[in-house]
């Protein structure tokens, strides 16, 4: 796994989980409607950005997608569970939902280099 391109997934996923967790935290709309689809696509941008920057094999892509999307969401669950919006069981079910959901990022941003190889 590439660690340089999985700092930079993390991070980016991180900072969009928070921002979308403290949104939430005052918006009653983002934490109702849209903490459960955001927060995973949020992890598929996440896969998406390692599968990009590491530019490894599909195998290499699917796993750090998996791994950046996961994490990424964990420690936004984290904080969200922390200031009390979202319960506790979320923790082990939304961050496998989003390793999930980071390793199709994984894997379509792997297809995606391969395909601009190609051109």
């Amino acid at each position: 796994m590439n660690r340089s391109a999985l700092i930079r997934a993390v991070f980016f996923g991180t900072v969009l989980q928070l921002a979308m967790v403290l949104a939430g935290h005052f918006v009653p709309f983002v934490k109702d409607n849209v903490f459960m689809w955001g927060g995973m696509a949020i992890s598929l941008i996440a896969g998406l950005v390692y599968a990009w920057s590491a530019r490894g094999s599909l195998v290499d892509s699917l796993i750090g997608g998996a791994v950046a999307g996961a994490v990424c969401a964990l420690l936004g669950i984290v904080v969200s569970v922390g200031l009390g919006d979202t319960e506790p069981l979320i923790l082990a079910v939304g961050t496998v939902s989003s390793a999930v959901t980071g390793l199709i990022g994984g894997g379509i941003g792997r297809v995606l280099n391969t395909a601009k190889a190609k051109t």
